[in-house]
């Protein structure tokens, strides 16, 4: 069992997966931390009787929001690696192990996954076409190179854990997150990692329609701080 990585978990009416899924991370990982943010289910009781640290929002704040909660309670914790995973399945526990072993040989603070240098497993074409056009977006105004953008599989050390604060409480805290990597001078690589692209998983998913809304706020960001 890998004692040494936290994984940071939000999660948002999951209570028809998150068990099972969390139940098998536990028997590799030591340290869950899933925040429930909001949820009108039973995922924290799910969540819960995995075995993972559970801590609540009562209200639905955002995935943003979530992330930085498990961030700042996970800091007590005995660790030196925080891992943020999705709760929907997409990601698999094998490539959070990868994303460890290479940091332990790369003196990088942040790893991030990249489905377009692995797999992504039944993901539609428009989505693959508006992920690519996402990633141009976010080099372009971040001045970070990556090949995918918006990856929801992220490895970081303490350092970035103690300093990475996300102001965005939505789906916008993926892009913002890839500018505090330029703006706090994190050293960076990516890793490539397999998204399961389920029934389930497209339908919890963020809309077309939410990254459109993303990369309208990202610009107006940047041409207001001019």
């Amino acid at each position: 069992m890998i004692d040494d990585t936290v994984l940071l978990v939000p999660a948002f009416n999951e209570g028809a997966v998150i068990g099972q899924y969390l139940s098998s991370a536990r028997q590799r990982f030591r340290w869950i931390v899933c925040v429930d943010d909001g949820s009108t289910d039973d995922t924290a009781q799910q969540a819960q009787d995995a075995g993972a640290i559970v801590l609540r929002h009562p209200v639905n704040l955002g995935q943003g929001a979530a992330i930085q909660t498990a961030i700042e309670y996970a800091q007590r914790l005995p660790v030196q690696w925080f891992c943020t995973f999705d709760a929907d399945g997409q990601h698999r526990l094998e490539d959070v192990e990868t994303m460890r072993h290479l940091a332990m040989t790369t003196d990088v603070d942040i790893i991030l996954g990249s489905r377009f240098l692995g797999d992504a497993t039944g993901m539609p074409l428009l989505r693959r076409w508006f992920l690519k056009a996402a990633v141009w977006f976010a080099n372009l105004t971040s001045g970070v190179k990556l090949t995918d953008a918006h990856n929801g599989l992220r490895l970081f050390n303490r350092h970035v854990a103690q300093t990475i604060d996300l102001q965005e409480p939505g789906f916008n805290h993926a892009s913002e997150f890839v500018e505090k990597i330029k703006a706090n001078h994190y050293t960076y690589t990516e890793a490539p990692v397999t998204i399961d692209y389920s029934n389930y998983s497209k339908a919890k998913g963020q809309s077309m329609l939410n990254a459109v809304n993303i990369a309208t706020d990202t610009l107006t960001a940047k041409v207001m701080n001019r």
